[in-house]
C-alpha cells in the first residue's frame, strides 16, 4: 500500500507450489497456493457480485420515498423521516457485520449469511407489494394513489425493508475487505492489483446504481413497483449464487476474536501500571512470536512512539515474570505489543475519519438539494422532460471517467515525478485532493444557483420549472462531485483497509460507511440550524419551499467554507498521522505522508 513498502521479500514454497506470504488460507484452512486461489479470478467474481447487489439495493432505496407517499399514503415529511431512519439503520448494521466478521465468522461466512438475509428481505418486499400493497392494480404512479392498508400489511412491509437493511448493511463492509483479501500485499505484483481492485470496486458500485437510477427508477416512477422489486430480487439472488460459485477459489483470513475485549485489556493493564517508568527505546515491553500470537497468525505490529501511556500495558513487571514461569499469564495485566498497537492504530485513524464526515455532508447534497435545485430549473428539451434526479447519471459517468483517468494518466505521471514512489499519490494525498474538488463543486453549485435566481420568476406558486436556466448547467457540479468521489472514497477504502490491523479489516471498511451515515445526519442538523436562523424576522429563509424566494446559493457557499476549514484541519491530522508498521514492512517517512 502507499504508506507501506516491502523491506524484505522471501518465497515460501512447498512441493514446488508457491504459497502466499500474508498468512491467508484456502477454504480448507491450508496455506493458500498463489496460482490456485485469489487473484483476479476471485476479484472479478466479487466485482460482479458487488455490481448486482448494488443494483438490487438501490432498486429499493432510490425510490423508497415515492413508494411511501404514493402507495402507503404518507406525507412528505413522514416519508422523508422514515427513509432517513432506514438509511441510517443500513449503516448501523454495517458495524454489526464488521464485528461478526472480524471476531467470529470470518468474511466469507458473514458475506454469505447477510446476502441470504438480503435476498429473503427482497422476496418478502416483492410478495407483500404484489399481493397486498399495490391495491387497486396499477396504482402507485403519479396520478393513481393506492388505497388504505391494514396494520398487518404495513408491519410486513417494514419487516421486509429492514431485512433488506440488515442484509445489505452487514454485507457491504465485508465484501470490499474480502475482495482485498484476494491479493497478497507482500507480493509486489499482487499488491499493485490490490490497489487497483478498490478503484474497480467503486466503479462496480456506481454502475449498479446507474441501472437502478435509470431503468428501475423509470419503471417504479410509472407505478410498476412489483416489477422493479422482483428485478432487484433476481439481481440479489444472482449475486448470491455467483458469490457461492467461487467458494473454493477464495483466500481467507481467520477471525481474531472479540476486539472489544482486547481493547479493554489494554486500557485496564495500562491503568494498573500507570506509575511505571518506561525506557526510551521500549526494550522492556512484551513481544511474542507471530506464530504464538493469540490473533490467529495475524502479522505482528512493531512498536511505535506515541500514546506512551498505553505502552504500560506491555511492560513486563517482576510479577508478570513470576506468572510466566508458572505457565500462566493474566491478559488484564500484561498485553503483547501487537495488542497495544491495535489500540494505538484505531486512535490514530479516528481524526482522519472525523475529517471525512464533512465531505460526506457535501456528497449527500447530490440526493437532496441538487435535485430540488434541478426541479426549479428548465427541465424540458423539446417535448421531453428530464427527471431532476436522473442528473446523478453525470456523477456516475464522471466516476467512471476519472477512475480510468487516474489509473492510466494521473497515477503514472505522479509516480514519474516522485520517482521514489512509483505508486503515485498516497491515500492521504488523494483524500486531500478529494476535499479540494468538493469545495470547487460547492462553489460551482452556488454560482449556478445565483444565475438560476437571476432568470427565475419570484412570484411563482410552485418553483418547478420556474427558471429559464437549463438544468444542464448542473452538469459541472455533478461531474465535480464524481471526480471528488474517486479521490476521496476510493482512497478512503484503500486507506482504512491498509491501516487497520489485520484483525480489524472489516471494521476499517465499516468506518467508510458510518462516515456517509453521519454525513447525512450532520447535513440534516446543519440545514435545520440554517433555517432556524435565516427565518427570523419573518424571512423565508435560505432553503424555503419556493427556492425562488430563498438563497440556496448561500447554503452552498457555507458548505464550501466549512469544507475549507475541514481541509485545513485534515492537513494537520494527515501530517500528524503515523502509518502502521508490520513485521517485514517499514513505514514510509512521515514527512512523505502528505504533501500539498
Amino acid at each position: 500500500m502507499d504508506c507501506l513498502e516491502i523491506c524484505k521479500e522471501e518465497k515460501f514454497k512447498e512441493d514446488g507450489e508457491e504459497h502466499t506470504l500474508d498468512g491467508s488460507v484456502d477454504y480448507y484452512g491450508r496455506p493458500a497456493i498463489r496460482a490456485k486461489s485469489g487473484g483476479w479470478v476471485a476479484g472479478i467474481i466479487i466485482l460482479l457480485n458487488q455490481g448486482l447487489a448494488t443494483l438490487a439495493f438501490f432498486g429499493v432505496g432510490v425510490n423508497l420515498v415515492l413508494f411511501l407517499t404514493r402507495v402507503l399514503q404518507q406525507n412528505n415529511a413522514e416519508a422523508a423521516n422514515n427513509v432517513s431512519k432506514w438509511t441510517g439503520t443500513v449503516y448501523i448494521f454495517s458495524l454489526v457485520g464488521a464485528f461478526l466478521s472480524d471476531s467470529y465468522w470470518g468474511r466469507f461466512k458473514t458475506c454469505a449469511i447477510f446476502q441470504g438475509i438480503f435476498v429473503i428481505g427482497l422476496v418478502l418486499l416483492s410478495l407483500s407489494s404484489y399481493l397486498f400493497l399495490i391495491r387497486p392494480r396499477g396504482c402507485g404512479n403519479e396520478l393513481t394513489p393506492c388505497g388504505t392498508h391494514s396494520s398487518l400489511e404495513i408491519c410486513l412491509f417494514y419487516l421486509s425493508i429492514y431485512f433488506v437493511a440488515l442484509g445489505n448493511g452487514g454485507y457491504q463492509p465485508n465484501i470490499a475487505t474480502f475482495g482485498a483479501d484476494q491479493y497478497d500485499e507482500e507480493d509486489a505484483k499482487e499488491g499493485h492489483s490490490k490497489v487497483a481492485f478498490f478503484s474497480y470496486f467503486y466503479l462496480a458500485l456506481n454502475l449498479g446504481s446507474l441501472f437502478s437510477n435509470t431503468i428501475l427508477g423509470y419503471f417504479e416512477d410509472e407505478g410498476m413497483w412489483a416489477l422493479g422489486f422482483w428485478v432487484s430480487t433476481g439481481s440479489a439472488f444472482a449475486a448470491l449464487v455467483l458469490f457461492l460459485a467461487g467458494t473454493t477459489r477464495y483466500r481467507h483470513f481467520k477471525p481474531s476474536g472479540n476486539p472489544l475485549a482486547r481493547f479493554c485489556q489494554v486500557i485496564v493493564a495500562a491503568t494498573k501500571k500507570w506509575r511505571v517508568h518506561l525506557s526510551a527505546e521500549g526494550e522492556d515491553l512484551y513481544v511474542i512470536d507471530a506464530n504464538d500470537s493469540s490473533t490467529n497468525g495475524n502479522r505482528n505490529m512493531l512498536h511505535t512512539h506515541g500514546f506512551k501511556f498505553l505502552d504500560r500495558a506491555a511492560y513486563i513487571s517482576s510479577r508478570d515474570l513470576d506468572e510466566q514461569k508458572q505457565g500462566c499469564s493474566n491478559p488484564w495485566r500484561l498485553c503483547p505489543v501487537t495488542q497495544v498497537e491495535e489500540v494505538k492504530c484505531i486512535l490514530r485513524l479516528l481524526p482522519i475519519w472525523l475529517c471525512t464526515i464533512l465531505y460526506s455532508v457535501v456528497f449527500t447534497q447530490m440526493a437532496s438539494l441538487f435535485v430540488e435545485q434541478g426541479a426549479a430549473m428548465k427541465t424540458t428539451v423539446s417535448n421531453f422532460r428530464i427527471p431532476p434526479a436522473s442528473m446523478s447519471s453525470f456523477d456516475i459517468l464522471s466516476v467512471a471517467a476519472f477512475i480510468f483517468l487516474y489509473r492510466r494518466v494521473i497515477e503514472p505521471l505522479a509516480g514519474g515525478i516522485r520517482k521514489k514512489n512509483s505508486k503515485g499519490l498516497t491515500e492521504l494525498q488523494r483524500m486531500g485532493i478529494g476535499l479540494v474538488i468538493a469545495i470547487v463543486a460547492m462553489l460551482a453549485a452556488g454560482i449556478v444557483e445565483c444565475y438560476r435566481l437571476k432568470y427565475a420568476k419570484t412570484e411563482c406558486k410552485h418553483c418547478e420549472g420556474a427558471s429559464s436556466l437549463s438544468i444542464f448547467w448542473q452538469v459541472p457540479q455533478y461531474a465535480l462531485i464524481g471526480a471528488s468521489e474517486v479521490f476521496m472514497y476510493v482512497a478512503q477504502l484503500e486507506f482504512f483497509n491498509a491501516q487497520a490491523p489485520d484483525g480489524l479489516k472489516s471494521f476499517g471498511s465499516a468506518l467508510c460507511m458510518t462516515s456517509i451515515s453521519l454525513g447525512n445526519y450532520v447535513s440534516s442538523l446543519l440545514l435545520t440550524m440554517v433555517m432556524k436562523i435565516s427565518t427570523e424576522d419573518h424571512m423565508p429563509g435560505w432553503v424555503p419551499g419556493n427556492l425562488n424566494k430563498g438563497h440556496l446559493d448561500r447554503f452552498y457557499f457555507l458548505l464550501a467554507g466549512l469544507t475549507t476549514v475541514d481541509f485545513v484541519v485534515y492537513i494537520a491530522c494527515a501530517k500528524w498521522y503515523k502509518c502502521i508498521e508490520l513485521e517485514a514492512k517499514c513505514a514510509e517517512s512521515n514527512q512523505d505522508n502528505f504533501k500539498v
